[in-house]
């Protein structure tokens, strides 16, 4: 009897042939592979483009594209080909004096040679910042997956790590720890607005700097330096200084927004600390009271002089909960937010890259009329499959994390990414793995969007593989075996 009410209680699927689906995209993915060198060294962004207009670089290494990939091949242990990928980004690094540190956004082989983009190609000329936060990242992750210590303390990627952090943590006009940057510096390469000190740039900046930590704690085991001593008490300084200031201007639940709705302005001398930013109540948009509800939170997009944006970006709330900068209950506010929102963030193709889009006069003033930044299309409110994956992760990983907490809402958002994952099954081979879907539903695939694009499926295959084959492997991406600089205090000095 029990067994009868157990299986008419579970959901029926319809029959969506997963297992060749699987097989079919891995075959996809496998295409998408190409050699530098011999050894293969990264994904092209899209399967589907025209190799003979080498003005489309959908044939290039994408170095934000190729993080997904380098995950999935580290959970298939094809550590040779993550290892190259990082060696050839390693020597690609700018030296020059403007850009000195920077790693290339994109890289593509020709005749033998390698050719590297650090924004003089793209759209607007603008070098991206997110490339060069990724890979410490990505070092760290194929280190500790791998157990390849000696790549880690190599001296050619320990002087990569310092040329990055000079690049990061050189002094500048702005006193707040955030890393400044201009508009289509990221993942969000079109004008949106973006420009300061974006959530994902910051989320980012965090990880990196703890990545970069790790990697050069390695090599202190080697060999003692006083220099890199005082480095890494700078790089752990500003890591405490920057969670603390992302949590504190950027995170929103309804009670807090209540309190910065009545905070004074116009306020000067060194003692007043209650509207740094000088935020008026106007500023606030009604829409946030039915978003936040009562118990939900997330942290906003940015926080500049009188402008915070208040718009919801999915990268940077994923990201800010894979890494552990937000705490254990702020997560469980995010995943109400996005549970109570479901049909905004998820909606008929999980999920959209940012809520609300700006329309009219708005999307005109702000995108400069972008044509492909189109109300609901794009980075304007569009909905991209290869973002399902970083909340996914987020989800599974808060559940190992914290077994005991809140299990019926996180029973909720693991049955919510089920039907997430199972959406995407039954739609993405249907509409060829299409790059970002269109409209209010994201139902429509986008008016510009390469099909077969290589961060679609493999963000799909990572799911799967989270989800179907090992679960345990979300757990080699917590970064959290690092204390805050408070608590590494507090454990030095115990009284």
């Amino acid at each position: 009897m029990a067994g009868r009410l157990n299986q008419q209680n579970q959901r029926v699927r319809p029959n969506s042939n997963e297992d060749q689906v699987v097989e079919q995209v891995k075959e996809h993915f496998e295409r998408t592979l190409i050699e530098v060198g011999g050894t293969v060294a990264g994904s092209v962004a899209a399967l589907e483009h025209q190799p003979h207009n080498k003005a489309l670089n959908y044939g290039e290494v994408f170095l934000r594209d190729n993080v997904p990939v380098m995950i999935y091949l580290l959970t298939q242990k094809r550590y040779k080909e993550v290892k190259q990928f990082l060696s050839v980004c390693l020597d690609l690094q700018s030296t020059t004096y403007q850009t000195r540190g920077v790693f290339p956004t994109s890289f593509v082989e020709e005749q033998g040679e390698l050719i590297a983009d650090y924004g003089q190609r793209s759209i607007g000329r603008i070098t991206s910042v997110d490339a060069s936060l990724w890979w410490p990242i990505l070092c760290w992750l194929y280190v500790k997956r791998s157990g390849d210590k000696n790549f880690g303390t190599n001296q050619k990627v320990q002087r990569g790590v310092q040329l990055m952090l000079d690049l990061v943590l050189h002094p500048t006009f702005e006193g707040t720890p955030v890393l400044f940057v201009q508009d289509c510096s990221f993942m969000i390469d079109r004008p949106m607005d973006v420009w300061g000190a974006p959530l994902e740039v910051e989320v980012l900046l965090y990880a990196c700097l703890r990545s970069c930590i790790e990697l050069m704690e390695l090599s202190r085991k080697t060999h003692v330096s006083r220099l890199l001593d005082q480095r890494l008490l700078l790089t752990r300084q500003w890591v405490h200084d920057l969670r603390q200031f992302l949590l504190k201007h950027y995170w929103v639940t309804s009670k807090t927004m209540q309190v910065l709705r009545r905070r004074p302005t116009e306020q000067y001398g060194d003692n007043q600390h209650q509207n740094e930013f000088n935020v008026q109540p106007q500023v606030v948009p009604d829409w946030l009271q039915d978003w936040l509800e009562n118990r939900g939170g997330y942290l906003i997009g940015n926080i500049r002089t009188g402008r915070p944006d208040f718009r919801f970006y999915s990268l940077g709330n994923s990201l800010a909960c894979l890494f552990g900068l937000l705490t254990a209950p702020q997560q469980r506010a995010l995943f109400r937010l996005v549970l109570h929102n479901r049909q905004h963030l998820m909606a008929q193709m999980p999920m959209r890259i940012c809520h609300p889009p700006m329309e009219g006069a708005e999307w005109q003033n702000k995108t400069g009329s972008d044509p492909k930044n189109w109300p609901w299309s794009y980075h304007n409110g569009g909905h991209w499959p290869s973002l399902l994956w970083f909340f996914g992760a987020s989800i599974l990983l808060h559940e190992r994390r914290h077994p005991e907490a809140d299990v019926l809402l996180m029973g909720e958002m693991r049955a919510l990414l089920e039907e997430c994952y199972w959406s995407q099954l039954n739609q993405l081979p249907r509409q060829k793995w299409a790059e970002y879907f269109d409209g209010p539903t994201g139902t429509w695939v986008g008016q510009q969007s390469r099909t077969y694009q290589t961060w679609t499926m493999v963000g799909f295959l990572l799911l799967h593989h989270l989800l179907r084959v090992c679960p345990d492997d979300v757990l080699w991406l917590d970064l959290d075996e690092l204390l805050p600089t408070h608590e590494v205090n507090a454990t030095k000095n115990p009284a």
